[in-house]
């Protein structure tokens, strides 16, 4: 009877273990993860078992425990945001870059077009007013084509024949055939001759001008030429015989200060009275510098 009850209730307590069991496996594993995943659990009991003697030594500090997972995740957090910060300021700056490039593309682009557009305008003006130019410098050989054409023959021809050839040729060109035969009828044969010469070609108007402002150039450079202020032996010798020979010593030595050739050369072309008056007067004003001169004469230098 006895090992009956035993075995019934030992049954019993079997049934019971079997109950609780799951029961106590589930509450262990709701507490073990709770202080894992709960920080204010896991500190609490933390505290609690560093509050034995023996578990002390074992298990960590609470403060410990609780910031070394939390400041990892914040270390590892801070340094992929410094990173991502970093990789967005390069990529910031490089479109800055490419953006102030672009800029200054667009800049020189637009000076350059202006600069085109200033150039364009300048070129228009410049070739209307030449074009202007040119119509007014027509305009004035038609005039006086027609004034010649209105004048008589006999009048026109000796005018026009005092002109430069091409000079001439343009006024004739712009003639009416009919003024043109009768002022060329009072022209001498050679002029009228080479006007024909230059009528004949098919020139336009413009190279004609040309001809005639180069041919009326050349005549005053010409003429400029010729006409150029230089005093010749005898008139150099006229001029300082007539001067009185006070005046002529005080030129003469002035002169010898920049070139006693020139002085020697008047010397040379005076006459011989001329000659000793003047050299006289000039020792009196410099008796050295006229003997130095009056030596180079005698030895011909």
């Amino acid at each position: 009877m006895a090992e009956i009850q035993a075995e019934k209730s030992y049954s019993a307590m079997e049934r019971i273990m079997f109950f609780l069991t799951p029961i106590l496996f589930t509450l262990v594993l709701l507490g073990v993860l709770l202080a894992l995943f709960n920080i204010d659990l896991r500190n609490r009991l933390l505290d609690a078992g560093n509050k034995v003697p023996l578990l002390e030594k074992v298990l960590p500090d609470a403060s410990k425990a609780a910031s070394t997972p939390g400041m990892i995740d914040e270390t590892i957090r801070s340094q992929n945001n410094e990173q991502k910060i970093r990789e967005l300021e390069k990529q910031l700056a490089a479109k800055i870059s490419e953006l102030a490039a672009l800029t200054a593309t667009k800049t020189t682009q637009e000076q350059t077009i202006a600069d085109l557009q200033s150039q364009l305008e300048q070129s228009k003006a410049t070739g209307a007013k030449k074009q202007l130019d040119d119509q007014e410098y027509q305009n004035r050989i038609t005039g006086l084509a027609s004034m010649f054409g209105d004048m008589t023959p006999g009048r026109a021809a000796p005018i026009l024949q005092s002109m430069t050839l091409d000079e001439m040729v343009l006024i004739m060109d712009a003639m009416s055939p009919a003024s043109r035969i009768a002022v060329m009828e009072k022209m001498t044969p050679q002029i009228a001759a080479d006007a024909t010469a230059l009528l004949k070609d098919t020139i336009p108007v413009k190279d004609r001008q040309i001809s005639a402002l180069q041919a009326r150039l050349k005549q005053q450079m010409t003429a400029t030429a010729q006409s150029a202020p230089f005093l010749d032996a005898k008139q150099l010798s006229a001029t300082f015989n007539s001067m009185a020979p006070a005046k002529a010593a005080e030129l003469l030595l002035q002169m010898a200060e920049v070139s006693p050739s020139k002085v020697l050369q008047v010397l040379n072309s005076v006459s011989n009275a001329a000659r000793s008056s003047i050299v006289a007067e000039m020792s009196t004003l410099n008796q050295k510098y006229t003997a130095q001169l009056v030596a180079k004469l005698m030895s011909g230098k």
